[in-house]
C-alpha cells in the first residue's frame, strides 16, 4: 500500500508519518494485514512532479495540510486551493483510492463558532471532499477534529494545550483571558491510533448534533471515541503540579486517568535542555549515600541507597510500613527477623541475579555490604512517604 500525507510536515503529519515509517520498516506491529511500501510526505515544498506522482500511485491520502490562521502572508483561501489541487490531482489520473479529511468542529458553524471564518473554510473544504466522492465514487473520511494537543505541536499558534504546556515549562506565565473555559481535548497518539483504523477500513463513523458526536455505522463524518473534556483552569493546575515535581519529587496522581497522563507527556516533550537534567538531594556519610528519586502521593516513595565496603545499615523495624530491596550493583545480605522471635532469615543477593527481597511490617532488618572493594548500590521502594512526625521506624539490631 502506497500513502500520501499531505501537511506531513506539519503536527498532526509529523506524528503520523512517524508511526507509518514504523510500520513500513516493521518496527511496529499495528493492525497484522496492514502493509506500508511507500509513503509520500506531500509539504508547501514538494516539487510538482513529486505531488503528481502521488496523486497517480496513492492508495490512501490521508489530507492534512491546512491554514490554521491568517499570518506571514498566509490566507485561509490556502485551504480551499490546496485542496482544489489534490482534487484535481487524482482525478487526472482517475485515482479513486479513500480520502481522510482534516476538519474542525468549528465547520458544524454552531452558534459558538456561528463567526469562525476558519470554520467557514473547513465547511467549504468538506464539500469539496464529497463533491469529489460523488463525481468519482471515492471513499472519503471527513474528520471534525476539536483541539488537538500532544508532542511537536507549535505553542502560540494552532493550540492553547501546547501554548500552556510552552509557559510552564520555560517559566513564563499562563496568558489566560477566561479560566472557565471547557476545552474538547483530543491527545495526538489517539488521532494517529484513529487514522490508522480508517487507513485499515476500521474508522469510528458518526454524525453531529451540535457539536455532539453521535457515533453510528453509516455516519457522515468520522471521529475519534477517546476526547475529553477540561476547563483551562483544570489545565493549568495540573500543569502547575508538573512543574513542582522536579523540585519535590512527587509524582501527581495521573496514573488511571489517560487526559492526565497524557498531558504529562505534553508537558514533557516541552521542557528546555537545562530542564531535562534534575539535580537530586544526597544524603552523605562516612557509610555511603542515600537518595529519593521519586515520591507519590498514594504509592509511596523510590529511593537508592549506597553503601561503602562492608558498611551495614538498617537495623529498625517499622509497624505498618513494608519496603522492597533490589541490588542493582555489587554482592550484598539482606537480614530480617521477625519481632518477638529468634529465627534470622538471610538472603545474598548480587547484581548477577536481580531479585526484590520483602521486607514486611512487624520485622526489623539490615543490609550488609559484603564486598570489600566495591559499593552496594540497593534501590528501595517503600509503600508510604516518610513522615517526620510520624517515621514509623524503631530501632532494633537483627541479632539478638
Amino acid at each position: 500500500m502506497k500513502i500520501a500525507v499531505t501537511g506531513a510536515a506539519g503536527f498532526v503529519g509529523k506524528n503520523l508519518v512517524a508511526v507509518l515509517k514504523a510500520v513500513r520498516d516493521q518496527k511496529i506491529d499495528v493492525h497484522g494485514e496492514l502493509k506500508i511500501d511507500g509513503i509520500f510526505e506531500i509539504t508547501r515544498d514538494t516539487p510538482e512532479a513529486f505531488f503528481d506522482e502521488a496523486m497517480e500511485k496513492a492508495d490512501f491520502v490521508f489530507h492534512l495540510a491546512g491554514v490554521n490562521r491568517e499570518e506571514n502572508g498566509k490566507k485561509l483561501s490556502e485551504n480551499i486551493a490546496v485542496t482544489e489541487q489534490l482534487i484535481a490531482g487524482l482525478e487526472r489520473h482517475q485515482n479513486a483510492c479513500p480520502v481522510m479529511v482534516a476538519s474542525s468542529i468549528q465547520a458544524a458553524q454552531t452558534d459558538r463558532f456561528a463567526d469562525s471564518a476558519y470554520g467557514k473554510i473547513k465547511a467549504e473544504t468538506e464539500a469539496l471532499i464529497r463533491e469529489h466522492s460523488r463525481r468519482t465514487g471515492a471513499k472519503n473520511l471527513i474528520y471534525r477534529f476539536p483541539n488537538l494537543f500532544g508532542k511537536w505541536c507549535k505553542p502560540f499558534c494552532h493550540s492553547a494545550v501546547a501554548t500552556f504546556c510552552c509557559q510552564a515549562a520555560n517559566g513564563l506565565p499562563f496568558t489566560v483571558h477566561d479560566k472557565s473555559v471547557e476545552l474538547e481535548l483530543l491527545y495526538i497518539d489517539d488521532v494517529v491510533k484513529e487514522l490508522l483504523l480508517a487507513l485499515s477500513g476500521k474508522e469510528h463513523r458518526c454524525n453531529y448534533q451540535g457539536e455532539t458526536v453521535l457515533f453510528c455505522e453509516n455516519g457522515a463524518f468520522c471521529a475519534s471515541p477517546n476526547s475529553t473534556r477540561a476547563t483551562i483552569e483544570t489545565v493549568i493546575h495540573l500543569l502547575e503540579q508538573f512543574v513542582k515535581q522536579a523540585e519535590t519529587l512527587m509524582m501527581p496522581n495521573i496514573f488511571g486517568d489517560r487526559f492526565k497522563k497524557h498531558l504529562y507527556s505534553t508537558y514533557l516533550s516541552y521542557l528546555p535542555a537545562e530542564k531535562i537534567r534534575v539535580p537530586l538531594e544526597m544524603h552523605k556519610d562516612e557509610r555511603g549515600s542515600f537518595t529519593e528519586l521519586m515520591r507519590t502521593v498514594d504509592c509511596g516513595q523510590i529511593s537508592v541507597n549506597v553503601q561503602k565496603p562492608g558498611v551495614v545499615k538498617g537495623q529498625h523495624w517499622h509497624f505498618s510500613k513494608w519496603k522492597k530491596y533490589t541490588v542493582v550493583s555489587g554482592r550484598g545480605l539482606v537480614e530480617q527477623r521477625k519481632i518477638g522471635t529468634d529465627e534470622i532469615l538471610r538472603f545474598e543477593v548480587s547484581s548477577e541475579r536481580l531479585e526484590t527481597i520483602y521486607i514486611p511490617p512487624g520485622y526489623t532488618n539490615s543490609i550488609t555490604n559484603l564486598s570489600e572493594t566495591e559499593d552496594l548500590v540497593t534501590v528501595i521502594w517503600v509503600n508510604e512517604l516518610y513522615d517526620p512526625q510520624a517515621p514509623d521506624t524503631i530501632a532494633e539490631r537483627v541479632e539478638i
